[in-house]
């Protein structure tokens, strides 16, 4: 699941995961990322750190939550301070990627969460 306001960013998000052979769905804010969770699962929930009027860390605590905490979540931030990166890690982020991003990049790190076990 991608949860991203910016339309380019998500279109990207999609082509990088589809080409690798990933299925998508995406929502463009918090409230329509809430509804996917609850009535869908996913393998990985990768969302942008500012929406609109939310912030990807409500979805991530959401996503803990709701009894998910096996979905491997990834926090999207053009800003990178320290600050967000160590409060995304405290709140169970399992990865941070700072924009702009490497779609290779990208791609390995969905590729190792997908693939690592299930914590027990």
């Amino acid at each position: 699941m991608i949860i991203e306001d910016e339309a380019l960013v998500r279109k990207a998000l999609e082509f990088r995961l589809k080409r690798d052979g990933y299925e998508t769905e995406s929502a463009t804010g918090m409230a329509d990322g809430l509804f996917m969770m609850q009535t869908g699962t996913y393998d990985l929930i990768i969302t942008d750190l500012v929406l609109h009027n939310r912030t990807g860390m409500d979805i991530l605590n959401a996503a803990k939550k709701e009894g998910k905490t096996a979905v491997p979540v990834i926090i999207l931030s053009a800003g990178g301070l320290e600050t967000e990166v160590l409060e995304a890690f405290r709140n169970g982020a399992d990865d941070y990627i700072n924009k702009p991003f490497s779609p290779w990049e990208l791609s390995m790190r969905v590729k190792r969460l997908i693939q690592q076990p299930a914590a027990a």
